[in-house]
């Protein structure tokens, strides 16, 4: 945990404070704290298995924004918009959750079972409170990032498209998906078709997120 916390760490002192992939940067590094300060103090009743999922959830994160390789259909939206002057904070953040959540979770707990010599049940209670610590953070990153007045969000198209959009429904889809992947592990032809299919599918998603607002605030002309 301390590994990831650093990346990310680095990440944020390396990255504009406006760039796309900083402001998911940051949401995640809280919520990565907040996790690493629960297990080491009692909160899950496995810490062993919940630092190895939460480390191998971070990994894909890192991995897909740190360069090196083409990232995942998933992130590559938020690459691409990282710096839209019609995207707003809240768009990215919601953008890179959504990638992160619907894909990578998905892979990562398939990727645990594989490490601790498990199946998906094992770690089922893991995942959840994983889980619920990302769910209780969501309100307060749509308060910390949504734009106002009340009057402009309404009038915004945006604000239904954000509101539409649903960490706990994702988080279910990734634990099917999760169980979906460890039953077709002894057909590797058929599981790579589907994890194919879901980052396609979750990379479309983030497209749509990120959708350029006709009322975000333009920069001033020089």
């Amino acid at each position: 945990m301390e590994a990831v916390l650093a990346r990310m760490r680095a990440l944020d002192e390396r990255l504009p404070a406006q760039d796309g992939v900083a402001v998911f940067n940051r949401v995640y590094l809280t919520v990565t704290q907040t996790l690493h300060h629960r297990i080491g103090h009692g909160g899950f009743p496995a810490p062993r298995r919940a630092e190895t999922l939460s480390v191998r959830f971070a990994e894909r994160y890192l991995r897909a924004v740190e360069g090196g390789g083409r990232a995942p259909a998933c992130w590559r939206p938020l690459l691409q918009y990282r710096r839209h002057p019609g995207v707003r904070p809240l768009q990215h953040a919601l953008a890179g959750i959504n990638a992160h959540i619907g894909h990578d979770l998905a892979l990562a707990v398939v990727s645990s079972c594989h490490a601790l010599d498990c199946a998906p049940a094992a770690l089922e209670a893991d995942f959840h409170r994983v889980g619920d610590t990302l769910v209780s953070l969501e309100e307060r990153i749509r308060e910390d990032l949504m734009p106002g007045p009340d009057l402009l969000e309404v009038a915004d198209p945006l604000t239904h498209l954000l509101g539409s959009w649903s960490l706990e429904r994702a988080r279910s889809g990734a634990w099917a998906a999760a169980r979906l992947l460890w039953t077709l592990r002894r057909s590797p032809e058929l599981a790579e078709d589907f994890a194919e299919s879901l980052d396609a599918g979750v990379g479309l998603v983030g497209r749509c997120l990120l959708t350029p607002s006709p009322l975000a605030p333009r920069p001033a002309r020089a």
